[in-house]
């Protein structure tokens, strides 16, 4: 069964590594606001996402979460897999957004993987490409865009990872990880929706006339 679901998911691998992903990778499913990997952690599996959304973030000593990208179907999380290679402790935490189903392999198999199979070296590396692209990303907002534009910009990149026009969670939440206070992000939804862009409700976010608007 999981070497189907690796074929159909991953049809460009090798099916040497297609198989050995199967022998030795574990099928697991995760409910929304699971914790996959805690900061400080020695990673001793690294996920490959099948379904669903995880949030890749870091925090400081005061629970303020900075949202650095966010891993869609068919990815795997490029910092994680530094750690695994480098046996360093994780500098991340990943959580899902939503139910989210990976398969977790052991990170013993990463360096030979990278010898043996070419089509896993090329996944690897473009992966590290796409995330250094999203963390220039995430730093130019930062630097650059009002909070106002990067709270926009937050629910434009939920959509384009994930599809969805809503938000299942509450002002603190996005405060969070947007690493800003509940009143500045609640004052900032508020305008939002007056300008039409969204539509609150306890607990849910209408962004779908954002996204309308900005495809």
């Amino acid at each position: 069964m999981l070497e189907e679901i690796v074929k159909r998911r991953f049809p460009f691998f090798e099916s040497g590594l297609r198989s050995a992903i199967s022998e030795a990778g574990t099928f697991r499913e995760f409910e929304a606001q699971e914790e996959l990997i805690r900061e400080d952690q020695f990673i001793r599996s690294f996920s490959i996402v099948l379904s669903g959304l995880i949030k890749v973030c870091r925090t400081d000593e005061k629970g303020h979460e900075l949202l650095l990208y966010y891993l869609r179907p068919g990815e795997v999380c490029a910092i994680s897999l530094i750690c695994c290679m480098e046996r360093t402790r994780s500098r991340v935490k990943a959580i899902t957004e939503e139910e989210t189903t990976v398969i977790l392999v052991p990170v013993e198999l990463l360096d030979s993987w990278m010898t043996m199979f070419q089509t896993w070296k090329e996944y690897v590396m473009h992966s590290m490409q796409i995330r250094f692209d999203e963390l220039l990303n995430a730093l130019d907002s930062i630097a650059f865009l009002k909070m106002d534009e990067r709270l926009e910009k937050f629910f434009t990149d939920r959509y384009r990872s994930s599809d969805s026009k809503i938000f299942e969670g509450s002002h603190q939440q996005v405060a969070l990880a947007m690493n800003s206070s509940r009143e500045v992000i609640s004052r900032l939804l508020k305008q939002m929706e007056k300008n039409g862009l969204i539509s609150l409700s306890r607990g849910r976010i209408d962004y779908s006339p954002l996204c309308d608007k900005s495809y």
